[in-house]
């Protein structure tokens, strides 16, 4: 774990002023990637939200970045997540090991597209929560 979060902390400082601040899907995936039964529902569920939001709804960051403010005004318990074994094909390292410049920020969307896909099993729980805030 130390060297996956090591390369997310430099794809992270990569990422601040990058274009369509892309930082908030490096946030979400690595979230939503290094999750276990001991994370905090609300991480889990954000960073979801911003993986459904961009990889299905082609948000940018700074569009995900303001749902989570809506979501985040509101007290709640937060939907139960299924955490599946296969966390896709891709991680941070695999970010962090593409060219800087528009090969890094295409491995960026790649990466959350196949997390996207790890967890299709919640879909559906996701876009309930979105429906509840009339979001999308």
């Amino acid at each position: 774990m130390d060297t996956m979060r090591a390369a997310y902390d430099e794809v992270y400082v990569y990422t601040m002023g990058r274009p369509g601040f892309i930082l908030q899907h490096v946030v979400d995936a690595f979230a939503v990637q290094t999750a276990n039964g001991d994370s905090k529902p609300i991480g889990l569920v954000f960073g979801l939200v911003g993986l459904y939001l961009h990889v299905e709804k082609q948000f940018s960051g700074r569009q995900v970045q303001k749902v989570h403010m809506e979501l985040g005004h509101r007290k709640r318990e937060w939907p139960r997540i299924d955490l599946p074994a296969d966390r896709g094909s891709l991680t941070v390292a695999d970010v962090l090991a593409a060219p800087g410049g528009p090969e890094r920020d295409t491995a960026i969307h790649d990466w959350c597209r196949s997390l996207w896909t790890a967890f299709r099993g919640n879909r559906q729980t996701i876009i309930l929560l979105l429906r509840e805030y009339q979001i999308t």
